[in-house]
């Protein structure tokens, strides 16, 4: 086990369960950074490639996308696509599907964005956030071990009650392999203020998870659901809705508790995989 020092903050956007605003919550915080002049950096490991549509980057074939770290071991920094919007994208493509079964689940391969991120010092200047795939595999795993922080986004909605419980059985169970415990918050999505039961559910999610919960809830909004099809953030497509005032109040908050900030954050980087009872859910 090495210690290492990794200036900034990395911060992972995670959920196990589909739909509850990852992406989204992704792409608007970027663009709200990115507003601060603050210049981030997104990493789309999600083969779906949402992100990296709505970003208007471009990877047409995998050598040029994030798959072309993990096969051919290029550089993080090669593969950086500047979005023309004040933040960069490193683009995913379908063929990173294929990492779970090519590369194996041992501590070099769960390790590997980590040490890449800290060997080219990414986040020396700058926040760096990941966007991960909805479900538990080598490459969720591969952002939550490179990650400072957790951010998760839980949709208001009963099933997602269920899902973000997963998520934290998860997260407690990777702490022995870290050797920390990982910062996280939880992000109420889709919450419409007129609906019982999203207050039912906030106050359930709130009573588990107690001040890592966020203050700020992201509405259920028109401006939101529509920006993504124009391939814009909700602050290009809508500034003055309630979805942009609702994503500038979550960067506040996460700014005034250090949640995201920028600095010499030491870590441990263990050489340990995790527990195989993750890699097989």
């Amino acid at each position: 086990m090495a210690a290492a020092v990794t200036p900034g903050v990395v911060i992972t956007v995670f959920n196990q369960k589909g739909g509850v605003g990852k992406t989204t919550t992704t792409l608007n915080l970027a663009a709200l950074l990115a507003r601060r002049n603050r210049n981030p950096l997104v990493i789309d490991l999600d083969p779906q490639a949402h992100l990296t549509a709505v970003s208007g980057a471009s990877a047409p074939a995998p050598e040029i996308s994030v798959y072309a770290f993990y096969r051919d071991s290029r550089r993080l920094t090669e593969l950086v696509q500047d979005t023309g919007r004040g933040w960069r994208v490193i683009p995913s493509h379908l063929d990173l599907a294929k990492v779970d079964t090519q590369f194996g689940k041992g501590p070099n391969i769960l390790n590997r964005l980590k040490f890449g991120i800290a060997r080219e010092r990414l986040n020396a200047q700058s926040p760096v956030l990941i966007d991960c795939c909805p479900m538990l595999g080598v490459l969720s795993l591969n952002g939550l071990f490179a990650c400072d922080r957790v951010l998760v986004p839980v949709s208001a909605d009963y099933l997602a009650v269920k899902g973000v419980m997963q998520v934290e059985k998860t997260l407690k169970a990777l702490e022995h392999v870290l050797k920390r415990r990982v910062d996280r918050r939880y992000v109420i999505t889709r919450f419409d203020r007129r609906r019982r039961m999203s207050w039912d559910i906030s106050r359930e999610i709130m009573s588990h998870f107690g001040t890592e919960v966020c203050e700020t809830r992201i509405s259920e909004n028109v401006a939101i659901a529509e920006s993504p099809s124009a391939n814009r953030d909700v602050f290009s497509h809508a500034p003055g809705s309630r979805g942009a005032r609702d994503y500038h109040e979550l960067l506040d908050e996460l700014i005034s508790c250090g949640f995201i900030r920028t600095g010499f954050v030491p870590q441990v980087i263990s050489s340990s995989a995790p527990p195989a009872s993750l890699l097989a859910r």
